[in-house]
């Protein structure tokens, strides 16, 4: 069994997927997951939005709220600069989510003089390289610590602990600290998960729940109460389950703090004495380091698939541009990405290139000098499993010339200067393409991007997994039209007898298209206007489908839609997508 009741420390940041992207604590945004909120900003908090809220239920307390899609995987990589900075002076730390980390406190506290300058060590910590990476510049104390008897304690502590005043609970008192709070926090999914019972495959979710309401039933309402119910009646009325809750009420854990292994540390660094005034001497150190890093990693089986290079200059500023490949970095193309970016930033202002500027408080405005220090961190590494080349890289060479290419574009003019579009799910064409920065991963972020028909039958869940996600309801079919306007042309539909044609409420049409016309296009875009920039002549109809209604978010009345759509094919053999909406026929897309 496991020691029951070990020291431990848990540090815990509640903002921190809405602090990993970058907004500060006066925003009105929230982080969602799976339609629910994870997390909200201090503005947002006083507007009455909170965690576990539905979207729309936010969307209703807070109008002007901003929502984001949570994105772990950033949220894992800035916490992990944190972690690495406690990590300097006390091994062992566990992981336990993005935001949230623990550490057996008995050994550090004695070095540093007791758990409360543990607690603040860490906190001070872990707020720093939060405030170094950008993230965390503006969310002074957001860091909250707690130190108790077992895991269970020591996040409740935290919990309940104010900004920049950390919570002991003293040796042995942790069953009196915890007598007083609901039985609802054995409940708390990441609780029941922290203290071990996720590993013991309770199911922490819904067991435990059912396992509180049944004791609010029997009228036990505090952790105080259920642990002062004899151990053997709570094993012989509640199970197992109810025997680990009951331990937890205790202020006993379940089991210690799981320090990880530290990861190897793959930094190549290199300072300059005296410092590199001509640009061409930073490269040439940037090429050495490029050649180290890679040869490191091969010798370990392994590839950089995004690379942070980090610069120090004479007048003490520093600059850092993260890099993501599709596909591993070669020691040239790492040596490449060193060159361009130090001639973006010697070429623009603090921020070219697209990096966060100059960090430790000198502002965006700081002069990109004579360089003392050059280091190439690699954020990501994967095993080195290779590549399969697309079908637009089949030439000799193609591909690392069109990849360089782009990536020289990002580096003068920034991230969002090169993108690559990916298919995804959506109602409208529009909808259908999302736009990514090269090298970013090319993800979708709604699914059902295929087409085809919904197959009826009595398929198992398994076959129709298989089969890949169905076709969005209200999607049009058919082949995709080969132009898509960034924004509709106007135009007018005309029957036979010259009246405009209207669509009707429930998706019937006035009476059949004979003519369309379109009027100049004033966006700049482009389209099927006449030359000269007047009103082209009129096209005959010569085959129409549709019309298509389609009604989205009619719930909401600021960002509802509603709307129908015809195809129609004129006698020069042109053929278009039109949309009627809001009394007027708009031009979405040509087909070839």
């Amino acid at each position: 069994m496991a020691s029951y009741g070990a020291r431990a420390l848990v540090a815990l940041c509640p903002g921190w997927p809405v602090m990993s992207v970058g907004r500060p604590p006066s925003a009105l945004v929230a982080v969602v997951e799976a339609n629910r909120v994870v997390a909200v900003s201090p503005a947002a908090g006083a507007a009455d939005v909170r965690v576990g809220m539905r979207r729309r239920e936010a969307e209703s307390c807070c109008p002007g709220l901003g929502l984001l899609s949570r994105d772990l995987a950033g949220e894992s990589r800035r916490w992990e600069q944190a972690v690495a900075a406690v990590e300097e002076f006390a091994p062992g730390v566990e992981v336990l989510q993005p935001g949230w980390l623990a550490l057996g406190a008995r050994g550090p506290a004695r070095y540093f003089g007791g758990d409360l300058a543990l607690a603040a060590k860490v906190a001070a910590a872990v707020e720093e390289a939060a405030s170094r990476d950008g993230a965390g510049a503006e969310w002074a104390g957001f860091c909250r610590v707690g130190v108790a008897d077992g895991l269970f304690a020591a996040q409740l502590a935290a919990g309940t602990a104010a900004p920049g005043e950390p919570v002991v609970v003293p040796r042995g008192a942790s069953a009196g600290f915890l007598a007083p709070f609901p039985l609802q926090v054995l409940a708390t999914p990441q609780l029941a998960a922290l203290a071990g019972a996720g590993g013991a495959g309770t199911g922490s979710d819904g067991r435990f729940a059912a396992l509180v309401d049944l004791l609010q039933r029997l009228g036990l309402r505090t952790l105080g109460d259920f642990a002062a119910l004899p151990p053997p009646r709570v094993l012989g009325r509640f199970g197992t389950e109810g025997l680990l809750a009951h331990r937890l009420a205790r202020g006993l854990s379940e089991r210690p703090v799981r320090g990880r292994v530290p990861p190897p540390d793959w930094v190549v660094a290199s300072e300059l004495d005296p410092p590199a005034e001509q640009l061409q001497a930073a490269v040439f150190v940037g090429r050495a380091l490029a050649e180290r890093l890679h040869q490191r990693l091969a010798g370990e089986g392994l590839v950089c698939t995004r690379l942070a290079i980090e610069v120090e200059t004479v007048e003490g500023a520093t600059f850092r541009r993260s890099w993501r490949h599709d596909g591993a970095l070669s020691a040239a193309a790492i040596g490449e990405r060193v060159r361009w970016q130090l001639e973006g930033w010697a070429q623009g202002p603090a921020t070219a290139g697209g990096g966060p500027g100059p960090r430790e408080g000198q502002g965006g405005q700081a002069r990109f000098g004579p360089v003392v220090k050059l280091a190439l961190v690699p954020e990501e590494v994967r095993p080195d499993t290779g590549r399969q080349l697309g079908l637009w890289g089949a030439g000799p060479g193609a591909a690392a010339r069109t990849a360089r290419a782009l990536a020289r574009v990002q580096g003068l003019l920034g991230p969002e200067a090169a993108f690559s579009a990916v298919l995804q799910g959506g109602r409208d064409y529009k909808e259908q393409v999302r736009l990514v920065p090269w090298g970013e991963p090319r993800e979708p972020l709604r699914a059902g991007g295929g087409g085809g028909t919904v197959r009826q039958g009595s398929k198992s869940a398994t076959a129709r997994s298989r089969e890949g996600p169905p076709p969005w309801p209200g999607r049009l079919p058919g082949l995709a039209p080969a132009t898509v306007h960034c924004s509709p042309l106007p135009a007018e539909v005309l029957d036979r007898a010259g009246r405009p044609v209207g669509v009707a409420g429930r998706g019937t049409i006035s009476a059949p298209p004979v003519s369309v016309a379109f009027r100049p296009a004033t966006s700049g875009h482009g389209g099927p206007a006449a030359p000269g920039g007047g009103e082209a002549p009129a096209s005959t109809v010569v085959a129409w489908a549709g019309p298509w209604p389609l009604e989205e978010r009619w719930w909401d009345a600021g960002r509802g839609r509603r709307r129908a759509r015809l195809q129609v094919c004129t006698e020069g053999g042109a053929a278009y997508l039109l949309v009627r909406e809001k009394g007027s026929w708009w031009v979405e897309a040509t087909y070839d």
